[in-house]
């Protein structure tokens, strides 16, 4: 048997790389220390949404003429039942909370997908061919951002009447040329590397370039804009639940639930305040996040932030020498 025959101690094997990756990422992440709080926010408003039915201890659209107005379980008048407390209709507040945030995600995800889809091929498509085509998907977008992108949605909404798979399509109809105008850009900007120079050269043709050349760069940025644009279709969610445009009941949502209890603000605080902290700090998380990602996937960004590392440490080692 020879000595490559042995098998290695397990301090010395090279870790699978779907294992080394999500460490690297985790412990990149931690070095900013509210980056990675937010992140962590994220990962359980995402596991409360999935487990909803599970973690939620009523059903959220039970209502209880005696238990309404409820007090959260900590205050003088509060039950050990309802945690949160419960609304004008005896609803449980905690329960309608977990089932609030499937909705609200489900909104967001759905948009930035459907957006992002249609606006990157677009995009694609204008920068890379150029010409008339390039003008008139550019004339298109000018179109669409000349008109402000609420009250768009507000009209849309409307005209074909409210429901959450409506709200889904309009706020996508009404957000996918921000992608287009990145997309364009960017590989606009990509087309005269020597990169792409040479791969025409070689005879790849259009398709082959853009799929194995130019769309591989774009996914950082493209990521930092899809996690910034998901807030924005988060409060949108929310505005247009608020205004009876959105989700619909029975179903809930944060924004519904801020709109069901706005009547009832000065004698029950509670039922608008926790969908309200949860979607302030949901933004917050997200903001904090896409910071972070847009600092780490960018190479300058990377260098300006060692370099500060770098002085910094030379700065203590000559305080502690000196």
């Amino acid at each position: 048997m020879s000595a490559t025959d042995f098998p290695r101690p397990a301090a010395l094997r090279p870790r699978p790389a779907m294992l080394a990756a999500p460490a690297g990422f985790l412990a990149e992440l931690w070095k900013d220390k509210a980056a990675f709080a937010g992140f962590a926010f994220l990962i359980l408003v995402v596991l409360v949404a999935i487990f909803a039915p599970v973690l939620a201890p009523h059903d959220p659209a039970a209502q209880s003429v005696l238990s309404r107005l409820t007090p959260p379980a900590w205050t003088e008048r509060g039950s050990a039942a309802h945690l949160l407390g419960t609304d004008m209709l005896g609803r449980d507040v905690f329960s309608r909370l977990l089932h609030g945030a499937r909705a609200s995600l489900m909104v967001g995800v759905s948009v930035v997908l459907l957006a992002g889809s249609a606006g990157v091929a677009l995009g694609l498509v204008a920068g890379y061919r150029g010409g008339r085509t390039d003008t008139v998907i550019m004339r298109v977008v000018d179109v669409f951002v000349a008109f402000p992108g609420l009250l768009l949605t507000l009209l849309l909404v409307a005209m074909i009447g409210p429901s959450t798979s409506t709200m889904i399509v309009v706020l996508a109809f009404s957000n996918w040329m921000i992608y287009t105008r990145l997309v364009r850009g960017i590989v606009l900007s990509m087309r005269a590397t020597p990169f792409i120079e040479a791969a025409e050269v070689l005879g790849c043709g259009p398709g082959r370039i853009l799929r194995l050349h130019i769309l591989p760069n774009l996914i950082p940025p493209l990521l930092t804009l899809a996690i910034l644009e998901f807030t924005n279709i988060l409060l949108a969610e929310a505005a247009l639940s608020f205004l009876g445009l959105g989700v619909q009941p029975p179903d809930t949502s944060w924004g519904l639930d801020i709109a069901n209890g706005k009547n009832y603000m000065l004698i029950a605080w509670w039922p608008i305040t926790f969908p309200g902290l949860a979607i302030a700090a949901t933004v917050l998380s997200v903001n904090l996040f896409a910071s972070w990602l847009r600092v780490t996937t960018d190479p300058a960004e990377r260098e300006k932030r060692h370099a500060r590392g770098r002085a910094r440490a030379l700065r203590r080692t000559s305080s502690e020498n000196g």
